[in-house]
C-alpha cells in the first residue's frame, strides 16, 4: 500500500464507436459515428470531464483485406486531434505516427504544430508498422525486418527530437520597434548526418509549449521494450495477467535505469477493456452481447494475420494448428507472442480465442461493477504493475460514459485520481519535466 499517497495516470485509447470489434453492429452505438468529427470531439469532452490524462488514437496506414466486416478508422489521427484540440482544453491529444513510412522533418514538424494548436497537449504514439499492406502502399514487397525497423526508429526520434530543440525556449523575441522576430543564435541547424537521413535543419517551426510532444510507445519485444527504455515517456502494454503486468513493469523499469534515466520518467500504462454494470451478472451478460455480435469470417481473417498462418478454412471448434516459431516473425511480435500463450496455455479452440480476442484483440477485459473495475485498477498500481492504465471502452460513447461517471469518481474517493487539473500540458499531466533544449545546453557548455 505504499503507492496509495500516489496517484496513477488514466489515458482513453479512442477507436471508432468502440474497441469490441462488433462495437458498430451493437444497438448501443451508432456505426455512423465512424465518420463524425463532432463524435471524436464529444469523446474529448467527455474524457476532460473526468480529469483524464490523454487521449489516444491508434493508426494504420492500410485498408486492409477485411473491409466487408470492419468499421474502419476514418480520419488521419494528428489531423483529427486539431479538431479534439478545438473542443477542449485540458486534455492532452496523443497520436500515432510511423517511423518506418515517413520522415523526421515532416512528423517533428506536425507534432509541433499540434502541440502549438492545443497550447502544449500533443503526444506521439511511436510505431514502426508491421502490416504487409502497409508495405505495399510505399511500393514494398514485403514487411522490412523487425530489426532494420527499430534501427531506423532510433535514428528517426534522435532526429526529430532534435528538430523539436532546434529552437531555444526563448529563440522567439518578436520586437517590433526593433524589427526583429527571433535571435538567430537561438536557431540551430541540426545537421543530422546518418544512416537513415540526412537533414540541415532548424525545424521551420519555434519551440512548442512544452518544449517536445510527450514520447509514446507500445512495442512488447525485446528491440520494443529497449527502444522505450532509450526513448519512451509513456509505455502502452497488453498484459493478461497480475503477475505478467509486474514482470513487464520490472523489467521495463530496470532496462530505464541501465540507461541512465530516471524510472519514474516513464510511465507503464496497461490496456483494459472494462465492460460495466450495476452487477457482474449484467456486465458479463453485455460482454456476451458483443461477442455473439462476431463475424467469424472477419475474426478469422483478423487471427490469421495476428499469427501468420491462413485459418480461414480452419474449425472453429478445433485448436491453432501448429504456429511458425517466433523469430520468423517480422511484425508485431509480441502480439503474436502473447496470442500464441493465450491459446496454447488455456488449450483454446479457436472460436473460444477469437471471442477472447474480440474485445481487445489481447488486451484485458474485465466485465464488473464499477467498484470491482476500480478494485481491479487499484490492486494492479499497488502491486506494482501499473503507473496508470490504457482505457479501452468497448463501445463509444457509452463505454467511455460509464468509466467517466461510475468509475473515476470511486477512485477519487480513494485518492487515486485527480479531483482538478493541476497543469496545463500533457508533460504536467504525467508529471514530466520542461526538457531542456540539447542546443541551449551545449552552447552553455560552450561559453562556460
Amino acid at each position: 500500500m505504499s503507492q496509495r499517497s500516489k496517484q496513477f495516470h488514466l489515458n482513453a485509447f479512442l477507436m471508432g464507436v468502440g474497441h469490441h470489434e462488433a462495437a458498430w453492429r451493437h444497438p448501443r452505438t451508432d456505426a455512423d459515428d465512424v465518420r463524425s468529427v463532432e463524435h471524436f470531439a464529444e469523446l474529448g469532452r467527455i474524457a476532460e470531464r473526468g480529469k483524464l490524462d490523454s487521449v489516444f488514437f491508434a493508426d494504420g496506414l492500410a485498408v486492409g483485406p477485411r473491409i466487408k466486416h470492419n468499421a474502419l478508422s476514418t480520419f488521419e489521427p494528428v489531423t483529427l486531434l486539431t479538431a479534439i484540440a478545438g473542443a477542449t482544453e485540458h486534455i492532452g491529444l496523443i497520436a500515432t505516427s510511423s517511423t518506418t513510412y515517413s520522415d523526421p522533418f515532416t512528423t517533428a514538424r506536425k507534432f509541433a504544430s499540434l502541440d502549438h494548436i492545443s497550447g502544449g497537449r500533443a503526444g506521439w504514439n511511436i510505431v514502426t508498422s508491421a502490416g504487409e499492406d502497409e508495405a505495399a502502399n510505399f511500393g514494398l514487397d514485403a514487411i522490412p525486418d523487425h530489426l532494420g525497423r527499430y534501427q531506423r526508429a532510433e535514428e528517426f526520434v534522435e532526429a526529430a527530437v532534435a528538430l523539436w530543440d532546434s529552437w531555444e525556449d526563448d529563440a522567439v523575441v518578436l520586437d517590433p520597434d526593433t524589427g526583429i522576430f527571433a535571435d538567430p543564435d537561438k536557431v540551430h541547424a541540426i545537421d543530422h548526418d546518418g544512416e537513415h537521413f540526412r537533414i540541415r535543419g532548424p525545424l521551420n517551426s519555434p519551440r512548442s509549449p512544452q518544449g517536445r510532444p510527450l514520447l509514446v510507445q507500445a512495442g512488447s519485444s525485446e528491440s520494443g521494450k529497449e527502444f522505450a527504455a532509450r526513448h519512451a515517456e509513456a509505455v502502452f502494454t497488453a498484459q493478461r495477467t497480475l503477475a505478467q503486468g509486474q514482470e513487464f513493469y520490472r523489467d521495463l523499469k530496470a532496462r530505464v535505469t541501465a540507461h541512465g534515466r530516471n524510472p519514474d520518467e516513464l510511465k507503464v500504462l496497461p490496456g483494459i477493456v472494462p465492460f460495466i454494470a450495476p452487477t457482474e451478472a449484467e456486465a458479463r451478460a453485455l460482454e456476451r452481447e458483443f461477442t455473439d455480435l462476431i463475424s467469424p469470417d472477419y475474426a478469422l481473417r483478423q487471427l490469421s494475420a495476428i499469427l501468420r498462418v491462413d485459418l480461414t478454412e480452419h474449425s472453429l471448434d478445433a485448436p491453432l494448428p501448429p504456429l511458425p516459431p517466433v523469430h520468423e516473425i517480422q511484425g508485431n511480435k509480441s502480439r503474436y507472442e502473447l496470442v500464441k500463450e493465450l491459446a496454447e496455455s488455456d488449450a483454446l479452440t479457436v472460436r473460444e480465442l477469437i471471442g477472447l480476442l474480440g474485445g481487445g484483440r489481447g488486451h484485458r477485459t474485465f466485465a464488473g461493477t464499477p467498484e470491482q473495475i476500480a478494485d481491479e485498477l487499484q490492486l494492479w498500481f499497488e502491486q506494482g504493475a501499473a503507473d496508470g492504465f490504457n482505457i479501452m471502452p468497448p463501445f463509444l460513447p457509452g463505454g467511455l460514459t460509464d468509466f467517466i461517471d461510475q468509475v473515476v469518481p470511486i477512485l477519487q474517493q480513494r485518492g487515486l485520481f485527480r479531483r482538478e487539473y493541476t497543469a496545463s500540458t500533457l508533460r504536467g499531466h504525467y508529471g514530466l519535466a520542461h526538457p531542456a533544449s540539447q542546443f541551449a545546453a551545449s552552447q552553455a557548455r560552450d561559453s562556460a
